[in-house]
C-alpha cells in the first residue's frame, strides 16, 4: 500500500509539473523469496511480484507508464536463465509471474538463485527509449514431494551374544530414503515383523533382547525388520537379522574329549582333533601346554612288546656274555631269594630294597667271570615306590647318606678295581679305583632329575676307563669329573660284590669285631626297586643296542612338524610319554594342538587303558588379570588286538617203537615231523561279497615265540630210569636258555619258529636198560609275549613195543601178560602209527602165538580132566554117586572155560570196522556153544585195559 501511494503522489506530482516525457525507472523490490513444489513450474514469491513506474499515464505518455517485460540474469548457480523465467500478467499494473521452464527435481538440486529487472515501454507509440529497473535477487526454493521409501544400508545383519545376559544393543539396522527433505528423508521407526521373538528395536535401528537367551534352548535366532520414513512410506525390502546365542565365556579348552579309542594297527591317530582354546578376548603373549600320556603300568618305561628284559637284549641284537647279578630265586641262584619281588607287567622280576637289610651279596664265583676294566652295567631303577618302607638311615648332619646300587671288587689280572655306583638326592655317581693298591680314585658325578621322580629309568653305563658314557632312557649324559683326594679307606683286595648296598671299611669291621660282632656290616642301602641288573665284561656296548633296549613303539608323536606356525615349539622326551607345545599364537597354536598324535606300532598292543593329561599356563600382559586353566584329564582305551593263534601239529596222539629203540645211547625223538603256525583271526566284511553276515578270515604271519615247554604226565620222570634229551648244540648256537628237570624241559628266549621248531625236534626220549614201561604221556605247549598268547596243548602217548623174547622171561611174563591186555597196545591201534623198519617178533605175531598156546594147553588140561571124571563114575557105586555127584557139583563149579582175547577191548577203542567186529562176536559165541565146551560151567575172563 505504501509503495502504490508512493507511485501515486509521483504520478500527481509530474501530471502538475506538466511532464510528459519518459523520465522514470520501473521500480521493483530488492529481493524475492519463492518457493515451488517439486514436480511444478510456477514460482510463489514474497513479495508478489509488481513493477511500478512514476511516468503519468496521460495518452500520449501511456507506454512510457507502463511495464512491458521482466528480464532474468544468472545468479550465483548460473543456471537461472536456463530453469527459470519471468511474465508480466498486467502492463498497466506491472504485476508479474515467476516460473520455471521445466518441473523441478529437489533430489537433483533444492535451491535455486537468480536476478530479476523489469523495463517499460519507453516514449512515444513506438515506445522508444524504454527504461529498466534495478536487479532484484530472487531466491527459489522447492519443496519436496515424498517419492522415495526407504531402503536398508544391509539385506542381512548378523550378531553373536553370550548366553544369560540382557543387552542394551546387540546390532544396529540403518536404512535410508533418497528423499531431499527432512520431512520425507528421514526414518520415523523401524519395526520387527516376525512374530514372538525375544527381540525389540527402537527408532534409530538398535536391537537389543527383552529376555536373557538360553544357548541350549535356541541357539540361533533369525527374524526380520521393516522401516518407516516421516511420511508413513515403507521400507522396499525387510532386513534379515540372525543373532547366535553363545553359551557362556568360560576360559579354557573347547571340544574335550575325555575318552579316546585306539584300535590296534591302525597307525597313528590324532588325540584332539576337534580341541581348540577359549581366552574370552583375554590378550595372551604366551601359551605352552603339556600333554603326557601314563604307560608305565604297562611296562617299565614303556610297552615292549610284553617281552623280557632278556628277549629285548635278544632281539636287539645285544653282544651275548652279560651275568644278571639279579637273577630269580633258584637253587643255582638262591642268593636273591631273601629279596621281596612286585609283580610287573611285563614278566620282569622287580625286586625291591628297603634302604636297611635288603642286600645281594653275588657269590664268588659270578664275580670271578666280570674282571677287567671294560664292563657295561644295565639296569632298571626307581626310587622309593612300591610298597616299600622309607628308609631310616641318616648321617650325623640329618642328611641321608648316599645309597649304593651296586658294589663289587673285582680282580684284574695282579691287582684289584673298586667301583660303586650310587643316587644321592638328584645325583648318580660312579665312584671308579682303577688300582685300589696304586692309583687314585676319581669319582663321574652326573645331576638328572629321572634319578628322583620316582618313574622308572633305564641306565646303561658303559666303562672303558678313562672314558665313562651314561644312557638315561637312551640318551647320553656327560660327566662332571672330580677325583676324591678326601680320605677314602682302601678296599681290601679280595674280591666281592653286593646289591642294594656295600660293605663297611675293612677298619670299622675289625673294630666290629673287637666287640665280639663278626658278620659284615653294610651301609648305604638302597631304598627302591631294581631290576634285570646286568654286568658284562669286554667291549662297552654299542650306542644302537642302548637306543633298540629303550625304543618305545608307543607314546606321542606330532603330526607335520612342517605345519607349524612361527613361534610355535614342540618337544617331546625320550619315552614319548610327554609332550610340550610352545607359542604366542591362540590360532597356530590350536592347529597345533589338534595334530597331537598317539602312535602304536607295537603288532599286538597291550590292551587296556592309558591315562591322558593336558596341563596349560598361560602368560598375559596383564599378570594381575592373566588367566588360569585347570589340568584337563582323560584317558586312551587300546581296544583288544586280533589275538594270534599259535597251532601245534604234525604230531600223531600215539607214537609205538620197540623198546629198544628207546634204550639205545639216542632215544626216540618225540616231535620229529613237529609243525608250528602262527595265525590271525579277524572279522572280514563279507557285505560286498554278496554274502550275509559277516566271516573269520585266518592269516597266517611270521612270528617270535619265546618259550615252549615239555612236560611228563601223571609221574615226574625218574632220572635212574629215564630222562629227556635236548641237541645243546642247537640251543647254546640259538642263544636259547633251557631248564631241565624231571619234571619239565622249559626252553625259552625270543626265537623265530623255525628256530623253536629245530630245538623241539631235537628233543628225544631215552631209557635205561631194562626199565621199559608200556607207555608214557607228554604234553607240549608254547607261547610268546611271556605267556600272553599261548598254543594248544598237544599230547604224546608213547607206546613201548616189547619183543617175545623178552616175554618167555619169568620176570616178564607178568608184565607181558598185561602189555597184550593192556588196551592201548592192541595191533589196531598200532595200525595208526608209522612204524619204520618193524621187527619180525614185533608183538602182533607173539601175541597170537601166546594166543594160539594158551587156548591149546587149556583144552588139553580140560581134555584129561574129563577122562579122570569119567574113570571116576564108573568105579564108584550107587551109594558113592550121590557123592560123586556133589562132587562133581564142586568140580563143575570149579571147571573153568578161560576165553581170553586181549585184541577185543583194543579193537574197540581204536574204531575197527564192524565186519572185524562181527567175526569177532561169532568166534566167541562158538567158543561159549555146548558143543565145544560141554555141560561144564563156562567162566569168561576178561581184563579191562585202563586208558
Amino acid at each position: 500500500r505504501l509503495n502504490f501511494l508512493s507511485f501515486f503522489l509521483l504520478c500527481l506530482t509530474s501530471v502538475a509539473s506538466g511532464n510528459k516525457a519518459n523520465k522514470h525507472k520501473p521500480w521493483i523490490e530488492t529481493e524475492y523469496q519463492g518457493i515451488v513444489m517439486e514436480n511444478d513450474n510456477t514460482v510463489l514469491l514474497n513479495p508478489p511480484l509488481f513493477a511500478l513506474d512514476k511516468d503519468a499515464p496521460l495518452h500520449f505518455a501511456a507506454l512510457a507508464g507502463e511495464i512491458c517485460g521482466f528480464r532474468v540474469h544468472n545468479g550465483p548457480s548460473g543456471s537461472g536463465t536456463v530453469q527459470f523465467e519471468a511474465v508480466v500478467l498486467d502492463r498497466s499494473t506491472g504485476e508479474g509471474l515467476v516460473r520455471s521452464k521445466e518441473p523441478l527435481d529437489c533430489e537433483s538440486q533444492r535451491e535455486h538463485s537468480f536476478t530479476i529487472q523489469a523495463y517499460d515501454c519507453g516514449e512515444g507509440p513506438d515506445g522508444a527509449n524504454s527504461k529498466k529497473s534495478h536487479k532484484a535477487t530472487v531466491h527459489v526454493r522447492v519443496n519436496d514431494v515424498n517419492e522415495f521409501s526407504p531402503v536398508f544400508v544391509e539385506r542381512r545383519y548378523e550378531a553373536s551374544v553370550p548366553e544369560g545376559r540382557l543387552f542394551d544393543r546387540i546390532v544396529r539396522v540403518e536404512a535410508l530414503d533418497a528423499d531431499c527433505s527432512p520431512q520425507y528423508s528421514q526414518i520415523c521407526f523401524y519395526d520387527i515383523i516376525t512374530p514372538n521373538v525375544p527381540f525389540a528395536v527402537d527408532n534409530d535401528g538398535n536391537i537389543k533382547n527383552t529376555e536373557p537367551l538360553d544357548s541350549k534352548h535356541q541357539r540361533v535366532h533369525t527374524f526380520w525388520v521393516t522401516a518407516f520414513d516421516c511420511g508413513k512410506n515403507r521400507a522396499q525390502a525387510d532386513a534379515q537379522v540372525v543373532i547366535t546365542v553363545k553359551p557362556s565365556c568360560k576360559p579354557g579348552w573347547m571340544g574335550w574329549t575325555k575318552r579316546v579309542e585306539y584300535t590296534p594297527g591302525s597307525g597313528s591317530i590324532p588325540l584332539f582333533p576337534g580341541l581348540h582354546l577359549e581366552t574370552c578376548e583375554e590378550t595372551v603373549w604366551n601359551i605352552q601346554a603339556s600333554v603326557e600320556l601314563q604307560t608305565g603300568h604297562i611296562g617299565k618305561g614303556c610297552d615292549r612288546d610284553s617281552y623280557s628284559d632278556r628277549s629285548v637284549r635278544r632281539l636287539c641284537g645285544a653282544v651275548r656274555g652279560e651275568v644278571d647279578l639279579l637273577p630269580p630265586p633258584s637253587p643255582a641262584a638262591n642268593w636273591t631269594s631273601a629279596l621281596p619281588t612286585l609283580p610287573s607287567s611285563d614278566s620282569s622280576l622287580v625286586f625291591s630294597f628297603n634302604g636297611s637289610n635288603h642286600v645281594a651279596v653275588v657269590p664268588d664265583s659270578v664275580v670271578s667271570a666280570l674282571s677287567g676294566d671294560h664292563f657295561t652295567l644295565q639296569l632298571w631303577m626307581r626310587r622309593g615306590g612300591g610298597n616299600i618302607q622309607p628308609a631310616t638311615a641318616q648321617t650325623r648332619a640329618g642328611r641321608k647318606e648316599e645309597e649304593t646300587i651296586v658294589c663289587s671288587t673285582v680282580r684284574n689280572d695282579d691287582s684289584f678295581s673298586h667301583y660303586s655306583l650310587s643316587v644321592h638326592g638328584c645325583r648318580l655317581s660312579l665312584f671308579y679305583w682303577p688300582d685300589v693298591a696304586a692309583a687314585r680314585p676319581v669319582k663321574f658325578l652326573w645331576k638328572l632329575e629321572q634319578v628322583c621322580d620316582s618313574e622308572w629309568h633305564h641306565l646303561s653305563l658303559s666303562v672303558q676307563f678313562p672314558s665313562v658314557t651314561l644312557y638315561v632312557d637312551g640318551v647320553t649324559f656327560d660327566p662332571a669329573l672330580i677325583h676324591d683326594n678326601g680320605a677314602i679307606p682302601n678296599p681290601a683286595p679280595r674280591q666281592r660284590m653286593s646289591v642294594g648296598a656295600c660293605w663297611e671299611p675293612e677298619e670299622k669291621q675289625k673294630e666290629i669285631q673287637n666287640n665280639t660282632i663278626s658278620e659284615v656290616r653294610y651301609v648305604g642301602g638302597y631304598h627302591g626297586l631294581l631290576s634285570g641288573v646286568t654286568v658284562r665284561p669286554g667291549s662297552v656296548e654299542p650306542h644302537s643296542v642302548v637306543e633298540c633296549l629303550y625304543a618305545c613303539r608307543e607314546g606321542l608323536d606330532f603330526g607335520d612338524l612342517e605345519t607349524l606356525g612361527s613361534g610355535m615349539k614342540v618337544h617331546v622326551n625320550p619315552s614319548q610319554s610327554v609332550l610340550v607345545l610352545e607359542g604366542d599364537d591362540i590360532e597356530s597354536f590350536n592347529r597345533a594342538v589338534q595334530q597331537v598324535t598317539y602312535r602304536n606300532s607295537l603288532r599286538f598292543a597291550t590292551p587296556g587303558v592309558r591315562p591322558l593329561k593336558l596341563t596349560t599356563s598361560l602368560r598375559c600382559f596383564n599378570e594381575e588379570s592373566c588367566l588360569a586353566l585347570k589340568q584337563l584329564e582323560g584317558y586312551l582305551v587300546v581296544l583288544q588286538p586280533d589275538a594270534p593263534q599259535i597251532s601245534l601239529s604234525g604230531v600223531g596222539p600215539h607214537l609205538a617203537r620197540p623198546a629198544p629203540e628207546f634204550e639205545g645211547p639216542r632215544g626216540v625223538s618225540l616231535f620229529p615231523e613237529l609243525r608250528i603256525v602262527c595265525s590271525l583271526s579277524h572279522a572280514v566284511n563279507t557285505a560286498a561279497q554278496g554274502m550275509e553276515g559277516g566271516a573269520l578270515m585266518s592269516d597266517a604271519v611270521a612270528h617270535t615265540l619265546d618259550g615252549c615247554e615239555v612236560q611228563p604226565l601223571g609221574e615226574e620222570l625218574n632220572p635212574e630210569r629215564e630222562e629227556l634229551l635236548v641237541d645243546m648244540d642247537v640251543v647254546r648256537e640259538r642263544g636259547l636258555e633251557i631248564i631241565n628237570t624231571t619234571a619239565y624241559i622249559a626252553i625259552t628266549g625270543a626265537e623265530s619258529i623255525s628256530v623253536y621248531e629245530d630245538v623241539l625236534r631235537s628233543v628225544r626220549y631215552r631209557l635205561a636198560k631194562g626199565s621199559a614201561r608200556f607207555e608214557r604221556r607228554f604234553r607240549l605247549s608254547c607261547s610268546e609275549m611271556n605267556g600272553r598268547y599261548t598254543s594248544n596243548e598237544l599230547t604224546l602217548e608213547v607206546n613201548f613195543l616189547h619183543s617175545l623174547d623178552n616175554l618167555y622171561h619169568p620176570s616178564n611174563l607178568l608184565a607181558s601178560q598185561q602189555q597184550f591186555l593192556h588196551p592201548s597196545h592192541h595191533a589196531g591201534e598200532l595200525s595208526g602209527h608209522t612204524l619204520p623198519n618193524p621187527h619180525r617178533n614185533s608183538v602182533v605175531p607173539g601175541a597170537a602165538t601166546v594166543i594160539i598156546m594158551v587156548c591149546v594147553g587149556f583144552l588139553v588140561v580140560m581134555v584129561i580132566l574129563g577122562v579122570f571124571r569119567i574113570r571116576s563114575i564108573h568105579r564108584r557105586g550107587e551109594g558113592a554117586r550121590g557123592v560123586s555127584k556133589e562132587g562133581g557139583s564142586q568140580w563143575d563149579d570149579s571147571a573153568l572155560t578161560i576165553i581170553v582175547n586181549p585184541m577185543e577191548s583194543y579193537e574197540s577203542r581204536m574204531g575197527i570196522s564192524a565186519d572185524t567186529e562181527g567175526e569177532g562176536e561169532e568166534d566167541e559165541e562158538a567158543a561159549e556153544s555146548p558143543e565145544d565146551a560141554g555141560d561144564d560151567q563156562r567162566i569168561i575172563i576178561k581184563k579191562e585195559g585202563r586208558e
